[in-house]
């Protein structure tokens, strides 16, 4: 069985578990956008020790993604999985042997769980977003990209459950107090997405066995959840399980 929770995703931190269960069940943290001692008091809420996450993926070097990463992975000695123009764009940091590259198309075997990275457009050295599996189930993680390209809707086909990127309504960051500097990176083709644009990705990837979609990494300021639970209700209808994850509490488990 596969299952997934955010545990928080914004502006201010974004980090999701993946769990597959078996024999051995394996534990994967996806970003590590959290100070250590936030991160230790999400996961207890989770019902998870700090000594529980088994791998831990990195998709870009952005402060709300990289966060505490490399002080939990060697205070607890965790593998780590990032693409090479993310570490780079960290400094090269030294991970005590912990540090395997990510690669776009190149599966990763963590036993009970496989991972399959893909690139993704926006402001980064190499950002990579994901797909999971234990076999059975599919799960798509995809939350920091300013538009959708044909290879990321193909790696999305056949997911069961999907963490998307609900970023801004276009109207809420026209009128926010942004500098237009910043609404152009926000809004432009390696920025974040709109509601609208996460509506098209969750429209061309639907399919009778896509269950639930979690709308992820909302602006506090130029989004609100009732508009990206709206887009994608007119995106997926009624046969789709949809919720919003929360900037601080993220979501409770969900079961892919």
């Amino acid at each position: 069985m596969l299952r997934f929770k955010s545990l928080g995703s914004g502006s201010t931190g974004n980090a999701t578990l993946v769990e597959a269960a078996g024999l051995r069940p394996r534990r994967l943290l996806v970003d590590c956008g959290l100070g250590l001692r936030q991160l230790s008091l999400r996961l207890a809420e989770a019902g998870l020790a700090d000594g529980d996450i088994d791998a831990i993926f990195i998709t870009h070097e952005h402060s709300d993604h990289i966060g505490c990463a490399r002080q939990f992975a060697r205070r607890h000695r965790v593998p780590v999985w990032m693409s090479r123009g993310t570490q780079e764009g960290i400094g090269l940091p030294d991970f005590d042997g912990l540090l395997h590259t990510a690669r776009d198309g190149e599966a990763i075997d963590l036993g009970e769980l496989q991972l399959m990275p893909f690139t993704v457009p926006h402001d980064a050295r190499e950002p990579l977003q994901l797909t999971c599996t234990d076999g059975a189930s599919k799960l798509g993680l995809l939350t920091d990209l300013g538009h959708a390209t044909a290879h990321l809707l193909a790696h999305l086909a056949h997911c069961d459950a999907l963490l998307l990127e609900c970023n801004h309504d276009s109207e809420l960051l026209a009128q926010s107090t942004y500098p237009p500097f910043l609404k152009r990176r926000v809004g432009g083709m390696y920025g974040h997405l709109s509601n609208a644009a996460a509506g098209e990705i969750a429209r061309s990837v639907a399919h009778g066995g896509l269950r639930q979609l979690v709308a992820a990494h909302l602006s506090q300021q130029n989004n609100r959840p009732e508009l990206a639970r709206q887009a994608m209700q007119e995106a997926l209808g009624s046969a789709t399980e949809i919720m919003v994850a929360d900037a601080g509490a993220g979501t409770h488990w969900l079961d892919v």
